[in-house]
């Protein structure tokens, strides 16, 4: 894999068509990853808390989902009343200290902005069962439902999470858009496959990859980066990788940043160390 010199000269060199649109592009996904990681966030440590302290409202919870607004990172849980109303609500600060969680069971119905999370992520789930021809189902897997309202554009992401430990899942996973009124207007598989990869033994540091077919797109995917982000620190992995026909994506696991460069630039570095090798 090339190292940093490498990429230091590189860039000084030549940017070889890398465009504007595709930096924009690339702020944009880094954006909806940070998004979805720290959704993800509030609802790993939210149902942790909630299902050691809160044996009794288990039973009357009918799902959860969780949000970002300002610096507060929320995780809902809500009951199976038509409307749903809260059982309890778990704040976390951005630092996602577990012992400096809020928590609130006073039972309040949903705002408007968490019944239309609420609601779009029940309509997936309806989705998730009634489609089985989209949505593939593997042995040791469960999906993750990461509803989002950004701007007004209402979204869910489905995550493909290991139910084995030590495994890391990329692909099998999805995007559903929805219209104003809550109803879907899109649905469509991000990667077209699935792949399981294993966390390196302690003390070690690998750098792992992947590949995107063209249906995926260029660069690397929020969905890619949101995993990374959760289980890199846990995998021991220092880089990863995504190689498609025109971009190469380098994720950074330990500074969490992520470096784009044209399939053109990357032959060009592997010709420099090529004929560095030489010398």
């Amino acid at each position: 894999m090339i190292n940093q010199f490498c990429i230091a000269l590189l860039c000084l060199i030549t940017t070889l068509g890398y465009s504007q649109e595709k930096e924009k592009e690339k702020q944009e996904i880094l954006a909806e990853a940070w998004l979805l990681y720290n959704s993800e966030r509030a609802s790993w440590h939210g149902t942790d808390i909630f299902m050691e302290r809160y044996p009794l409202l288990r039973k009357k919870m009918a799902g959860y989902f969780s949000y970002t607004q300002g610096n507060e990172h929320k995780c809902i849980f809500y009951d199976q009343c038509t409307p749903p109303m809260t059982l309890a609500a778990i704040t976390f600060n951005n630092n996602f200290v577990i012992e400096a969680a809020q928590v609130d069971t006073i039972t309040r119905p949903l705002t408007t902005f968490e019944a239309d999370l609420c609601a779009i992520r029940q309509k997936v789930t309806e989705e998730v069962n009634k489609d089985t021809v989209l949505f593939k189902h593997y042995l040791h897997t469960s999906y993750n439902l990461v509803p989002l309202i950004v701007k007004g554009n209402k979204k869910v992401y489905i995550f493909t999470g290991p139910a084995e430990n030590g495994k890391v899942i990329f692909g099998n996973d999805y995007l559903i858009e929805f219209d104003k009124r809550n109803n879907i207007k899109s649905k469509k598989a991000l990667h077209k496959s699935m792949l399981r990869m294993d966390y390196a033994k302690e003390g070690q540091e690998v750098t792992t990859m992947h590949t995107h077919l063209d249906s995926t797109g260029d660069v690397i995917t929020a969905t890619d980066i949101c995993t990374l982000l959760l289980y890199a620190p846990y995998a021991n992995w220092s880089q990863h990788y995504v190689m498609s026909a025109k971009y190469i994506s380098i994720w950074d696991c330990d500074k969490e940043s992520l470096f784009v460069m044209t399939r053109k630039a990357w032959e060009k570095v592997q010709n420099l160390e090529s004929d560095k090798d030489k010398n």
